[in-house]
């Protein structure tokens, strides 16, 4: 498993995990000021577009990398140092290993970190003889969601029958139809807008894209997250139904391309 939503990971939270293996993930770089070698000419922070100098300091959070102070200084007091943007872990868990990251505040490459831990799961499955490989994808169009998809063999959509999640899957299958990505769309909370819900399967029955789950609003869903337990282990009603039923299609699906 990997968790692929690396600006606001969360699959721990259920997972339990077992670190086993930490590594840092440097990305960028930031500007470094040497006071020593600083006669306080004010240049650098005179023409910082980002303002992010004050008082011959840089404060990180606002440097973009960019590297143009280190090159006007006339003492060459300013320096670019690697930057350290997160943090990538392996993990064991009772449901087998898991990869996943925590990226650091304010910090950018999000999709290089994606990339990273998807890399590594898949090298690891092979010399394990793992079957599978489940990436958590996060929500929206972006970065970090393209390389989530890169190189996958089926992408499930979880959409709800609301106006802005019709909005948003549509966006999305645009992207995975660009890249050729065979699809199927699960539909959460389907009983709280049957209207919606018909709208998103007429929609996707255009596109030739297949829904394969019709999830029911449940309350033990949140209570099972309240417990940090997975749903299909903390209750066995309709909505664990729906999943396992989901999840037969989904590997009935993945055998038809394999």
């Amino acid at each position: 498993m990997v968790d692929c939503d690396v600006d606001a990971a969360d699959l721990h939270l259920l997972l339990h995990p077992e670190i086993r293996e930490e590594h840092k993930f440097w990305s960028g770089q930031y500007a470094s000021i040497d006071i020593e070698k600083c006669n306080r000419c004010g240049l650098c922070q005179k023409i910082c577009r980002f303002n992010s100098i004050h008082e011959f300091v840089v404060e990180k959070s606002f440097c973009e990398g960019c590297g143009f102070c280190a090159r006007i200084c006339p003492v060459e007091a300013i320096t670019m140092k690697d930057n350290l943007a997160g943090r990538w872990f392996v993990s064991d868990t009772r449901y087998g290993p898991l990869v996943h990251a925590r990226l650091g505040i304010v910090q950018v490459n999000s999709g290089k970190l994606v990339a990273q831990i998807r890399n590594y799961a898949r090298d690891m499955a092979k010399k394990q003889g793992l079957d599978y490989v489940i990436s958590d994808g996060p929500p929206g169009i972006g970065c970090p969601v393209i390389s989530s998809l890169s190189g996958a063999d089926l992408a499930l959509l979880v959409t709800e029958p609301t106006l802005s999640a019709i909005h948003d899957l549509d966006r999305i299958l645009e992207v995975c139809h660009h890249f050729s990505m065979p699809v199927i769309v699960c539909i959460n909370k389907a009983d709280i807008n049957s209207e919606n819900t018909t709208r998103i399967e007429q929609y996707c029955n255009q596109q030739g894209v297949p829904v394969a789950a019709h999830l029911p609003y449940d309350n033990t869903v949140t209570t099972a997250m309240v417990h940090e337990i997975p749903i299909v282990k903390y209750s066995k009603g309709p909505v664990s139904y729906q999943i396992a039923k989901l999840w037969d299609f989904l590997s009935k699906s993945l055998n038809k391309r394999t």
